[in-house]
């Protein structure tokens, strides 16, 4: 057995023969244990089988959703299976197919019916796989009506209108159950359908700074910053996408719908975490700590001659063998300021200093070298392009290619998550604007006839 495999080995624990666990402790080791360029160890075998049928499949999904939130739980939707039938906006369709560039290549062979639409965005296909587009102007009684027919026939709407709006269409939620009583109807909004603020627009920006987070983000010394993706949109995605799952197991308990109320607000509160305890149990204003953790120390990002690593030693084993073996002074271990978490704390700045200066002497591929191994969360900072070339995102495959039929071969990030080794399948990739609008319509009962008719007068 090799050295580097006998290392991670032993710095790895095993809940089975096959379960690996993933405590603070060793979560970076196994990423960094091979250094920068060389290969990693090869994984154990795992008695991995076929994956699981589309749990979805069959679960018909109406997407009255757009920009990012909604469009996430959606996606997450159609990843297990189900049918997701994207409802646009008839001449510009979902906001974010506008937001570019960048955007993906236009393919000389693009459906003609599709000539006259700009190029796709890569906002819009990051979001948007495996659904169906159908452009419907439900503003008009035509428009209307086959949303209705839609409802009938869907056991699950997504809307992310401000509150009451649809409900001033006739499609609320009192409307729908009337209409289809086994409707999961689930509401995303910014602030919830009741409150002083109920009737205000959700911005996932707005949300960061009203709602804690910006508050906590950013160096001490500067002003808040915003996170660099929209967390709070892609939180909020998350929870609707787990209520309405939950709503799907509640109606086979009970033969009917319910009415998700998941709003932007309220998921970004409940993703402080720690941070709301700290205030809520001990009465702890938060503060910005910049990449360091305001209970924890060293646990920050720390310079070296050209880069910079992200070190965690979030226990006391672990700060011992960062203070004897990586800054090689094991008097910190004795010294009554840093014997102890506590006591890192309170003396964090005159710590900070020592581990800086003994780091910025060398490159950061000689620390890589020099953490491999010990038992001391540790990583690089990597760009994106780093990020996708990283061993273990090539190995674990984060990455699956669909083919577009207007931009050709396209790159997307794949489902996260693995059933019995294997992801779910890509079936579709993200659709043109109003791509499946025929193809729906005749599922609807509609004649060939009676959709030219309704293209013409732009109804759909």
């Amino acid at each position: 057995m090799s050295r580097r495999l006998s290392q991670f080995r032993l710095a790895t624990r095993w809940s089975s023969k096959y379960d690996l666990i993933c405590p603070l402790s060793r979560t970076v080791i196994g990423r960094r244990l091979y250094g920068t360029a060389s290969a990693p160890p090869e994984a154990p075998a795992i008695p991995y089988g076929p994956g699981i049928p589309p749990p979805l499949k069959g679960i018909k999904v109406l997407d009255l959703t757009r920009v990012l939130a909604g469009p996430t739980a959606t996606m997450l939707l159609a990843d297990l299976g189900a049918d997701v039938i994207k409802v646009e906006e008839v001449s510009r369709g979902d906001d974010t197919r506008s937001w570019h560039p960048p955007s993906a290549p236009l393919v000389s062979t693009a459906p003609s019916a599709s000539k006259d639409q700009p190029p796709e965005s890569a906002y819009f296909l990051a979001v948007n796989r495996n659904k169906r587009s159908v452009t419907v102007n439900f503003k008009t009684p035509e428009g209307l009506e086959i949303i209705r027919k839609l409802v009938e026939k869907s056991d699950v709407l997504v809307e992310n209108f401000v509150s009451g709006k649809l409900a001033s269409m006739g499609l609320g939620w009192e409307d729908c159950r009337n209409i289809n009583e086994r409707l999961v109807y689930a509401s995303i909004t910014g602030y919830g359908q009741t409150g002083p603020y109920a009737k205000a627009a959700g911005y996932d920006v707005i949300i960061e700074a009203e709602a804690g987070l910006m508050h906590i983000t950013g160096e001490p010394d500067r002003p808040p910053a915003k996170v660099g993706v929209a967390a709070t949109d892609i939180a909020t995605g998350l929870y609707a996408h787990g209520a309405i799952m939950a709503g799907l197991l509640s109606r086979q308990q009970t033969g009917k719908g319910v009415w998700i109320d998941c709003n932007l607000f309220e998921s970004q509160i409940a993703g402080l975490a720690n941070i709301a305890s700290n205030y809520l149990i001990a009465g702890k204003e938060a503060s910005r700590h910049g990449t360091a953790h305001p209970s924890i120390v060293p646990y920050q990002v720390f310079p070296c001659k050209d880069g910079f690593l992200m070190i965690g030693a979030g226990n006391d084993k672990q700060f011992k063998l960062l203070a004897e073996k990586i800054l090689e002074d094991p008097s910190l271990v004795t010294n009554p300021k840093f014997a102890t978490n506590d006591a890192r704390v309170k003396n964090r700045s005159e710590l900070l200093d020592i581990i800086s200066g003994v780091l910025i002497k060398n490159d950061k591929d000689h620390w890589l070298k020099r953490f491999t191994g010990l038992g001391v969360p540790f990583g690089p900072i990597n760009n994106i392009e780093q990020t996708f070339k990283h061993p273990q995102a090539v190995a674990r495959k984060v990455t699956v290619e669909v083919d577009h039929p207007r931009a050709g071969k396209v790159r997307l990030v794949a489902p996260a998550v693995a059933y019995n080794g294997r992801k779910m399948e890509v079936r579709l990739p993200p659709p043109w604007l109003s791509e499946h609008t025929e193809e729906v319509m005749e599922e609807l009962g509609y004649s060939p006839e009676q959709i030219a008719d309704l293209r013409k007068r732009g109804i759909v």
